[in-house]
């Protein structure tokens, strides 16, 4: 069982990923007084903390759909000593130019956004997130939203919607088999804590599997956590609206965990950084030239030291753009 650490400050929660890489692809762009730094992804304000830090002349916009994340971060920054240089937002990261024209901001200067489930949810026992720990099956990273839990998805989808969520998802092999299984359960006795997904994916997925590759519940519960929160959904209108957010010279740094997410970045990406020029065009206009270049080549990942310390660098990549030159207007 893993141990309760909700009591414990944020700075002994949670270990930032690629925390030393992503501060210096973005400080670059925050030297001028009152340059703004939105993390999009604020948790509890881990990279906004060093960020603010290694540029002592930029402002934080924090975002985040986790109320009690908010409160956390709030708390870290005030005792650093940053606290008035931040104005923290309760909202998903798909509305950030909704909160920049809401201050008044004519865009950001850099973007942080480290995707994926924190450190602090996994650690809040009670909501579900985590499969070492018996609680009911909510997932929702904004508890105090109207949308469906785990359990309501496991006792209302069909069976072959819950087989798509976790195969495509949750990269789980044996998705069907689970679905099927999860139909017979609730046929009398719906599955709400946990716990009991856990005991019966365990009765589910055959011995040979469970001896490798990690819990066999991760991946389940990873397809379950993208679906209740409808990340990719949320992911693929995000990462535009935040590159158009982007001002000339800014630049913005996404975190991935998970291939579906890693395959959006990567496309929108890679859209910005190429030409739109018709083939066989002999001149590329100035409107057609890319408004992005590439700050890493492809996607970075932890070294092994990191890997080895903190469980969560083990699947992420790290994309990172600046803008070249803003977008062409339309008339």
């Amino acid at each position: 069982m893993d141990q309760d650490r909700s009591d414990l400050p944020a700075e002994d929660r949670h270990v930032p990923v690629l925390l030393r890489t992503s501060v210096e692809l973005l400080a670059p762009a925050l030297t001028e007084p009152g340059a703004i730094y939105v993390d999009a992804t604020l948790g509890m304000g881990g990279h906004a903390l060093a960020v603010l830090q290694a540029a002592p002349e930029a402002r934080l916009v924090g975002i985040d759909r986790d109320p009690e994340a908010l409160r956390l971060a709030r708390e870290r920054l005030d005792r650093e000593g940053v606290g008035d240089r931040a104005t923290l937002v309760h909202a998903t990261y798909d509305r950030i130019p909704e909160v920049l024209a809401d201050l008044d901001l004519p865009g950001a200067h850099a973007v942080m956004m480290d995707l994926g489930l924190s450190s602090f949810q996994i650690d809040t026992t009670d909501r579900g997130f985590s499969y070492s720990v018996d609680a009911p099956l909510d997932m929702r990273m904004d508890p105090s939203s109207d949308g469906p839990t785990a359990a309501d998805l496991l006792r209302d989808l069909p069976e072959a919607e819950l087989a798509r969520i976790l195969r495509d998802l949750g990269d789980e092999r044996f998705a069907r088999k689970i679905a099927r299984r999860v139909v017979e359960q609730r046929a009398t006795a719906p599955l709400t804590r946990s716990g009991e997904l856990v005991e019966l994916l365990d009765r589910t997925i055959p011995a040979a599997s469970k001896a490798s590759g990690g819990h066999p519940a991760k991946r389940t519960f990873q397809a379950l956590r993208i679906a209740v929160n409808e990340e990719l959904e949320i992911l693929a209108s995000a990462i535009e609206g935040a590159l158009d957010s982007v001002l000339v010279g800014g630049r913005i740094v996404v975190e991935s965990y998970h291939s579906g997410e890693d395959r959006l970045v990567k496309t929108a990406f890679t859209r910005r950084t190429r030409s739109s020029a018709p083939p066989g065009l002999p001149v590329e206009l100035e409107e057609h030239k890319p408004t992005f270049s590439p700050l890493v080549r492809g996607a970075l990942q932890a070294d092994d030291h990191e890997r080895g310390t903190n469980s969560r660098a083990a699947s992420v990549r790290l994309r990172a753009l600046t803008r070249t030159r803003p977008a062409k207007r339309a008339h």
